[in-house]
């Protein structure tokens, strides 16, 4: 029995059926847009919640705070549209741009022109009551310009080498010591992790891994007894070993957000109708501490319905990198999904009281400007590799997987 073909002659079974690359349904994974959007929207509503009886006490509009949520989404969508426009060797070819310009913003943050807020110099104000948090785009412009070295074949190369990791390394390091600066633990530790999955995709020896996450485990320990770490980041970590310490202290945080999470049990107590919630006795609910909310006004149902989703954007990331037209495109869709993967499990955990408290958003769902700007602007520039994979040839005379590619690889 000869096996079906389409148009020219490609068989279905080699091309896996045809596929419209052109027009705006099949340029875009709208899977993957509908299920950060869906985070997005229930992120709004979350934080409408956390934020309303403080404000109406405040004698302020209740809703101000979900206002600046959806305007910030609304920012985020159009940043993450111009990016996936871009042809991602356009991005490439501007990763070391967009690296230094990142440097430049960490080091206006520690300067006097930077804002001090809870002790952290991380924040550039800027008109109309908004501020950008550079450390959050350092973490795409440390994707983008170490999967471009990654990527780079020397002659006679089969995979990245030593001097590509050295590279690598120093590009990484000198970011992480201007953050380190502000302080702020938790974006370091995910850039790290983000840089371990761009690694391992990459092809290089299992070896250079090894020593790598070795050396990440004494720098770590290095860290905290060399007094690297602020004191209370050192607390953190204390509460974490052991959560009855201080219950008044270091340790109100988590023990209010399991509490908080705990009443809710099966179903919730109902949007709006959280007592911990209403009683504002979690701290930073709003952003660090969103799941809470989640936890106890939609309980088990609806947290287990933000994992799910969450679950889906990493599995579409995933999936684009594995159909990116070349390693560059899939170590930086290895990168994106690091960061993800890390920052969700990160704050959900802490919530939880299974991972120290280190103060990073829950992506799409925290309130916060420069994460949503951040998240779906990496949203973009995967939609644009998403936009890049080979077609094939069709009765309509579009290129073939075999022409596609080989006119990608020439451009």
């Amino acid at each position: 029995m000869s096996t079906p073909t389409i148009g020219t002659g490609i068989p279905k079974a080699a091309t896996g059926g045809p596929r419209k690359n052109s027009g705006w349904w099949g340029s875009y994974d709208w899977i993957l847009i509908a299920s950060a959007l869906s985070l997005s929207v229930l992120g709004s509503v979350l934080v409408w919640s956390a934020t309303r009886p403080r404000l109406v006490a405040a004698g302020i509009d209740p809703q101000y705070y979900f206002k600046k949520h959806l305007l910030n989404l609304i920012i985020g969508l159009f940043l993450g549209f111009v990016a996936s426009r871009i042809p991602f060797r356009t991005m490439r070819a501007w990763s070391w741009y967009l690296y230094l310009l990142s440097l430049f913003t960490l080091v206006v943050v520690i300067s006097p022109l930077g804002s001090n807020v809870n002790g952290h110099s991380a924040w550039i104000s800027l008109p109309a009551g908004f501020a950008l948090q550079p450390a959050e785009f350092t973490k795409l412009a440390l994707i983008l310009v170490v999967a471009n070295v990654l990527a780079t074949k020397r002659d006679g190369e089969t995979e990245p080498g030593m001097r590509q990791l050295v590279q690598v390394l120093v590009l990484v390091l000198v970011a992480l010591g201007l953050i380190m600066l502000q302080p702020d633990v938790g974006t370091t530790v995910m850039i790290c992790f983000s840089l371990l999955a761009m690694i391992a995709v990459s092809g290089i020896k299992a070896r250079w891994i090894v020593l790598l996450v070795v050396a990440g485990v004494f720098g770590a320990v290095g860290a905290a007894q060399t007094g690297l770490l602020a004191k209370y980041q050192v607390d953190r970590f204390v509460a974490f070993a052991n959560p009855s310490v201080d219950p008044l202290g270091v340790g109100y945080n988590t023990q209010q957000a399991r509490t908080a999470i705990g009443a809710g049990r099966v179903f919730g107590a109902g949007l709006f109708q959280g007592n911990q919630t209403n009683g504002g006795f979690v701290p930073e609910q709003k952003t660090d501490f969103i799941f809470t909310v989640a936890g106890e006004e939609l309980g088990f149902v609806g947290c287990t319905g933000i994992v799910v989703l969450l679950g889906l954007v990493l599995w579409r990331i995933i999936r684009i990198g594995g159909r990116s037209p070349d390693l560059y495109g899939r170590i930086v869709a290895a990168g994106v999904a690091g960061w993800f993967t890390f920052q969700a499990f990160e704050n959900i955990g802490m919530n939880l009281g299974i991972m120290p408290v280190t103060g990073v958003p829950l992506p799409f769902v925290s309130y916060g400007g420069s994460s949503m700007f951040a998240t779906w602007i990496a949203i973009g520039v995967l939609m644009a590799i998403y936009r890049a994979r080979p077609a094939i040839q069709l009765p309509s005379g579009r290129p073939s997987a075999q022409s596609s590619v080989s006119a990608y690889s020439g451009s």
